[in-house]
């Protein structure tokens, strides 16, 4: 989590650790237990997720040759695991001292899977980092727990080095702030904890953008296998090409979906922003979004 409203958290019964507790002792959950990368061996779960399409999907978009990174709201620490076996030098930044979904699981994971972590117990709207520290910032469905948007994006700007990579990953969006309730409520650990949220894709946008990041990537929800997993777009072409009953070249299939995706108002949908840090001269708060996009 990063930056949850602490007040918000306290009119609701059970802290984060217990909620996902709770969850994971759900007979019946135990699939999504496993989807959310929340099962144990927590070395098992986070080589799983390295090896995930979705690590796969992101890893594609990361510079060849690693430096030195930032994994925003680590959680149990599997990107920043994924991060630093991928010979990245890795610090996450969390602020859940847990054993179980924060910053305690994150060192033993470190330690038990033979990789180094630096870890640091912070919240995201003011990281504890000189300003250029990164060479990359990375962040698995951190932007939509912030308390203040604008500041955490800032932040990400301030510590990125100019021409570094901030990928936000997995972020929930809704078309209206009518929308978020439906969201909230469809959620199933948000009743327990009440820490989840979503914004509005231009609310996003105008955040990064007024941090100085260039947004070169605007991933929607059916155009990678980022925001699908644990689906794939493989397999979403396999279902659509089914549904239309027509044997269609892959490159249309991925055309549908993108437009399918783009067109979605569901609320909570996944979106995915892969930004560069602009020079400071050169950024211009100017948000923009393509046009389709929701």
């Amino acid at each position: 989590m990063c930056g949850v409203c602490n007040e918000m958290m306290n009119a609701y019964p059970m802290s984060w650790e217990d909620a996902v507790a709770w969850l994971r002792a759900q007979p019946e959950q135990r699939q999504l237990v496993r989807d959310c990368f929340f099962d144990d061996p927590l070395l098992s779960a986070a080589e799983r997720y390295h090896a995930s399409t979705e690590w796969s999907a992101v890893r594609a978009f990361l510079p060849p040759h690693p430096g030195k990174a930032l994994d925003l709201g680590s959680g149990r620490g599997i990107a920043a695991f994924a991060l630093a076996r991928d010979g990245w030098e890795t610090t996450a930044i969390e602020p859940d001292p847990s054993d179980l979904v924060g910053a305690g699981a994150i060192r033993t994971l470190a330690r038990q899977g033979g990789v180094k972590i630096g870890v640091v117990e912070a919240w995201g709207e003011r990281f504890p980092f000189d300003d250029g520290s990164f060479d990359l910032v990375h962040a698995r469905q951190a932007l939509h727990h912030a308390k203040n948007l604008k500041n955490l994006c800032a932040e990400i700007g301030r510590v990125l080095k100019p021409g570094g990579l901030c990928i936000a990953t997995r972020e929930h969006v809704v078309s209206s702030h009518d929308d978020l309730p439906a969201f909230l409520a469809s959620h199933p650990l948000h009743a327990l904890y009440g820490g989840e949220n979503a914004f509005m894709l231009n609310e996003y946008v105008g955040a990064l953008s007024n941090a100085g990041l260039d947004i070169r990537r605007l991933l929607s929800p059916l155009e990678s296998d980022i925001n699908l997993y644990p689906d794939t777009l493989a397999d979403a072409r396999k279902r659509l090409a089914a549904k239309l009953r027509l044997a269609l070249p892959e490159g249309f299939l991925n055309l549908l979906l993108l437009w399918r995706g783009r067109l979605s108002d569901a609320p909570g949908r996944l979106y995915t922003f892969v930004c560069t840090r602009l020079p400071k001269e050169e950024g211009t708060g100017k948000p923009l979004v393509e046009n389709g996009f929701r």
